[in-house]
């Protein structure tokens, strides 16, 4: 927990700064790639995350040290060629992984959020997800661990694949030449998260695009078909909590809803999308038809408003950094309820760009969490007075005036639904 925080520390930092220099790319370039709101969610759907994953909220069914204790044939001294023989064995079950989450009902729950999206930057990038409970894809690491490959390696070189799969989430960079035939590249990675016909399920690789090429997945972009980006049914929604879980639900309400106990159970296993035939004729689900001409969920809001919205984001990023520094010196029950005090302000401000009364209901439970772990504090807030002057004060008043300016944007200036249409990429007749 505490090591992958202070990893975090760093590579946060790195990340946000790169999504700086983006959208500073962008704007010389003249080629929008960002929204406020969407890269507002998607940066809070990253925050989400990183929370779950610094507070351990998930169960390992068998952990990588667990098989490597029982089932290891060898025991192979680590060696810089250990690391790069981890690191490609890290890529190869990747990609397995990725596949499954594209191709399997219950797994497209987990990876949606990533994909939700329209459009593909690299905020994007940090779009992850909540919804896994179980991490049953430990598995996939068995050849190694029977190889003999420590589970202190792997501990090092999977942050370092996960972490190198940012920098691809971009439209600035063209075809790479060479490159293009060794690793994954934007090019390659925009027809993944492209929804046309010609892209759909393709380019599953996470570093070599060898993968793909090797199992039959790949596809180059191709000049003549721009890529649309998304999920064939649009989430229509800024927040993560909502798009991390729209999946599961249609797939809890197929499961109770249909009269065959036999799609009851195969529901969840069947091919992304599938549904029962009695449900899908009763209660029809809208997915998208004509790429090309589908609107863009977009809320009409006030500069003011969208301002109020970044700095939400700003205060969020801060108060998890404040977390991410101190863990070491916080009780662990503490840092749960930490963590679902940041899940309940992401819910309530993203809530709130929707235009949702649910972001002041959200707001009023911040209030309450915020004062009552100050209360358990002993008037304090995690003592941040050692490293910032009045700190607990300046919490208490922002959680006072984030409830009153929250209820005053929604009755007197809440963003309205209003979709956009940009054919900026597409060539429509």
């Amino acid at each position: 927990m505490q090591e992958y925080a202070q990893i975090l520390n760093y590579a946060i930092p790195f990340f946000l700064v790169l999504i700086a220099i983006e959208y500073g790319a962008s704007c010389y370039m003249h080629f929008q790639v960002n929204r406020v709101f969407d890269t507002i969610s998607s940066l809070s759907s990253g925050i989400t995350n990183v929370v779950k994953d610094v507070l351990g909220l998930a169960i390992v069914v068998i952990s990588y040290k667990w098989f490597y204790n029982h089932l290891a044939f060898f025991k192979i001294e680590s060696t810089l060629m250990l690391y790069v023989m981890a690191f490609i064995g890290i890529d190869f079950a990747g990609y397995w992984v990725h596949r499954w989450c594209h191709e399997v009902n219950i797994f497209w729950n987990r990876h949606i959020i990533h994909h939700s999206s329209e459009e593909y930057n690299l905020a994007c990038a940090l779009r992850q997800s909540v919804s896994e409970v179980f991490a049953v894809f430990t598995f996939t690491y068995i050849p190694m661990a029977i190889l003999g490959v420590p589970s202190q390696v792997i501990a090092v070189v999977a942050p370092i694949q996960l972490f190198a799969q940012f920098w691809y989430h971009t439209r600035l960079i063209n075809k790479m030449g060479f490159l293009e035939y060794i690793i994954v590249t934007p090019s390659h990675h925009r027809v993944h998260h492209a929804i046309n016909p010609q892209y759909m399920d393709k380019n599953y690789s996470q570093i070599f695009i060898i993968w793909d090429k090797l199992f039959g997945t790949f596809q180059p972009e191709l000049a003549e078909v721009p890529p649309v980006y998304g999920v064939s049914r649009a989430v229509k929604t800024w927040n993560p909590w909502i798009i991390n879980f729209q999946h599961f639900w249609l797939l809890l309400k197929d499961a109770w809803r249909t009269k065959s106990w036999w799609d009851k159970l195969r529901v969840w296993f069947m091919p992304t999308g599938w549904r029962p035939n009695d449900v899908a004729e009763k209660y029809p689900v809208p997915y998208t038809t004509d790429i090309y001409h589908r609107p863009k969920y977009e809320t009409q809001a006030s500069p003011a408003f969208k301002v109020w919205s970044a700095a939400q984001l700003i205060i969020t990023l801060l108060l998890m950094m404040y977390l991410f520094n101190n863990i070491g010196e916080i009780p662990y029950i503490y840092i749960i309820i930490y963590g679902i005090f940041l899940f309940v302000t992401i819910f309530a401000y993203t809530s709130l760009m929707d235009g949702s009364i649910l972001g002041v209901f959200g707001e009023g439970i911040k209030l309450i969490l915020g004062f009552s772990m100050m209360y358990m504090n002993g008037n304090s807030w995690f003592s941040i007075e050692k490293s910032i002057p009045h700190g607990t004060l300046l919490v208490a008043g922002y959680l006072l005036v984030s409830g009153a300016v929250s209820v005053y944007f929604y009755l007197a200036d809440r963003p309205v639904e209003k979709d956009i249409l940009d054919f900026s990429e597409a060539n429509v007749a």
